[in-house]
């Protein structure tokens, strides 16, 4: 949005002044509602998508007056106000427990991660090809090739795009991936043998061409033995989120995701299924898959869940309490981590606008939400802070 310079700009000292400061008021008014009115509408949108899985549902619970009033004593509390409850009745419908901290989905995305992450540093920090920089010395998967706005890097080193195609003539085990993307969008695993690829017989060069510029070629990670057992076709990855607060983080929910049999991403959102994990690294009873389905008791792979010990799940957790003190401007944090082969946990990547997961794990921030949104909510709201 331009500033307005109004007519007469260089006329008189004193008028020229008032225009600037009566322009600079006019410009914040303009920008204010111009931010009111992306809020409202991300906020609608947010509902729609709750309220569409809503009615996919097979079995719809409804709060009773005592949960509604128990709800909103408490959120009042804690925010001076009243929130909507679409999301827990949803979460409840889904899960078939009621709990009060269930947080209300286009709050958490508008409002409090705003409030918990500097929001003009996503895009920047969240680059899948700057995740290797940012933890020097940890176990992160390994990168070979990168593009980053156009130019190419084979190994951290800076090359023609020439160069870049002759290095790609023959790999294999790799996989490649926008740096940008979500929710496995545009992964593929990658074979090329003399420059053609398995992508639909595509040359290489016609490839880079296809993911234009932002994207990267990483080894394959080669999981434990119990990983692969949920389905050997995917990286069976732990979505672990925590929550920095000043030298202490939290940990507050760990889950597994599972692919379906023949895929190779393990994400909820493109068919894979998501459990929840207890304190001692073992799966709870059920599993959910996408926005409706439910009680998923065993993986398609035949493995039962209830029980299920996963390897190194100690490890992990220490990783990525390790790991969170390194990102001082991202308060809340999912980290999505793999068990390898030798049993140690490696960093796949992280996400600085993370979901809550409530359809696996049942809770909003479980045991810590009063205290996060205590410490949280008083705060500016970087993405929108002139609402």
């Amino acid at each position: 949005m331009d500033l307005l310079i109004p007519e007469g700009f260089g006329l008189n000292p004193i008028h020229r002044t008032h225009h600037i400061q009566l322009s600079i008021v006019m410009f914040k008014f303009l920008k204010k509602i111009e931010e009111k009115i992306s809020h409202y509408q991300k906020m609608r949108i947010y509902k729609k998508r709750i309220t569409a899985n809503m009615s996919s549902l097979e079995e719809r619970r409804r709060l009773s007056k005592q949960q509604k009033k128990e709800v909103q004593t408490f959120y009042q509390g804690l925010m001076g106000r009243k929130i909507p409850l679409y999301s827990h009745e949803y979460f409840y419908s889904r899960t078939g427990v009621f709990a009060k901290e269930y947080f209300p989905t286009n709050i958490y995305y508008c409002d409090l991660l705003g409030k918990a992450n500097r929001y003009p540093y996503n895009q920047a920090y969240g680059d899948k090809n700057i995740c290797d920089m940012l933890f020097p010395g940890e176990n992160v998967a390994h990168t070979l090739l990168k593009n980053m706005n156009g130019y190419y890097y084979i190994e951290g080193q800076p090359v023609a795009e020439d160069d870049a195609v002759r290095y790609c003539q023959n790999i294999d085990d790799v996989m490649i991936k926008p740096s940008g993307s979500h929710s496995g969008y545009g992964v593929h695993k990658l074979v090329v043998k003399d420059g053609v690829t398995n992508i639909d017989g595509k040359r290489i060069e016609e490839l880079f061409r296809e993911y234009k510029e932002d994207f990267l070629i990483q080894k394959c990670i080669h999981q434990h033995a119990d990983m692969s057992a949920l389905n050997p076709t995917s990286v069976n990855t732990m979505r672990i989120l925590t929550y920095r607060s000043g030298m202490e983080v939290l940990l507050i929910y760990a889950v597994i995701r599972i692919g379906r049999l023949g895929a190779v991403i393990d994400n909820q959102s493109s068919g894979g299924m998501s459990v929840a994990i207890d304190e001692q690294g073992c799966l709870r009873k059920y599993a959910a898959e996408g926005y409706a389905t439910d009680r998923v008791e065993k993986t398609e792979s035949g493995v039962i869940l209830e029980g299920y010990q996963l390897p190194s799940y100690d490890k992990a957790i220490q990783m990525v309490k390790r790991l969170h003190l390194h990102l001082p401007y991202f308060n809340i944090v999912g980290w999505d981590i793999a068990i390898e082969e030798n049993g140690e946990p490696i960093l796949i990547e992280w996400n600085n606008k993370p979901g809550l997961s409530q359809s696996s794990f049942a809770s909003g921030f479980g045991k810590h939400t009063e205290r996060i949104v205590r410490e949280l909510w008083p705060r500016q709201n970087t993405r929108y802070p002139l609402v």
